[in-house]
């Protein structure tokens, strides 16, 4: 049998979607919303089963990774997170890469020799990775209205990945990867396919929302922004911060989403023009990781939200 893996962001969906299109085959697809990465344990894979993994961090998936590689379990891995000890295993094949400049997507196409570039470039773009998108883009050789398209469906992709559960996004993933799947062109997609002009206004409509918010922290260095429980924040707050670091690319960015239970869920993005600190900061509370550019917190309580801010503000200073 073979699974396949992968975040239900922008990232992990044209990293499976290029893969798929280079080899073709039926599978076991196990996802969620982004922030949901601990999926290696959802897998129920016996001795010769292959398992493709995307975009998850395997510092989160440790315990079932060695777990499917003791079983006898092939796993194929790609990814630009903070992987703590990569595993040497005979049935393992890391493909991992924690550049600044890197996401899973132009790792498959470096792996792919760039045969399914156009949704490498698509996924830089929704990673928020534009300047990567663009050099990355040049043997395409596109026109500024392709690449603004290409950049817009990769938002779109990336957004549709946010949110607390399932029932805050407008596609699970795995679905949005299914309409994607017929598409080898992302153009026709983009001129065909109703799921993007859906996510498109969704995303319009949510941004305008967000960019109303005042910052509730402000210096220099950054700002800290805080969201109310609804569902539209929590499908905004991921692109929000995006956009804040490319209207601020100085600045370093948080935004706190309050939780329907209590907390909040954190996006932090490092300046543009340094790309470093996001997983340093997020990484010193319990359920924070993430890469040098962008990182998050899955449950930051209220008592913990000074410590947040004073933290964010001895980081980027």
């Amino acid at each position: 049998m073979q699974f396949d893996v992968f975040n239900g962001d922008a990232d992990g969906v044209c990293a499976l979607h290029q893969m798929r299109l280079e080899f073709p085959c039926e599978s076991t697809l196990i996802t969620g919303p982004k922030r949901d990465i601990s999926l290696l344990k959802r897998v129920k894979a016996s001795e010769g089963d292959d398992v493709l993994v995307l975009d998850i961090a395997l510092s989160k998936n440790r315990d079932a990774l060695d777990k499917l590689l003791a079983a006898g379990v092939q796993v194929r891995y790609f990814d630009h997170h903070q992987p703590g000890d990569i595993p040497v295993h005979p049935h393992f094949e890391p493909h991992v890469d924690t550049d600044a400049n890197v996401c899973t997507s132009l790792l498959v196409n470096q792996y792919l020799q760039g045969k399914q570039l156009a949704w490498a470039v698509t996924a830089a773009f929704g990673d928020n990775l534009a300047d990567a998108a663009r050099q990355a883009a040049a043997p395409l050789k596109l026109s500024t209205d392709q690449l603004a398209q290409l950049q817009s469906l990769g938002e779109c992709l990336n957004y549709n990945g946010y949110g607390e559960t399932l029932d805050d996004l407008f596609y699970d993933p795995a679905d949005l990867y299914r309409q994607l799947r017929p598409y080898a062109d992302p153009f026709a997609f983009i001129a065909e396919s109703p799921a993007y002009q859906t996510l498109k206004s969704g995303y319009q409509e949510d941004m305008a929302r967000a960019v109303a918010v005042s910052a509730t922290e402000e210096k220099a260095s950054g700002r800290i922004f805080m969201l109310p429980a609804e569902k539209w924040a929590r499908r905004i707050s991921g692109v929000f911060g995006n956009q804040l670091a490319v209207e601020s690319p100085a600045q370093a960015h948080a935004v706190l989403t309050a939780k329907p239970d209590g907390g909040y869920v954190v996006s932090v993005r490092a300046p543009l023009a340094t790309k470093a600190g996001a997983d340093v900061l997020c990484s010193q509370f319990e359920t924070g990781g993430g890469r040098k550019g962008a990182a998050g917190i899955n449950n930051l309580p209220e008592s913990e939200v000074g410590r947040l801010i004073a933290s964010f503000f001895q980081t980027f200073c």
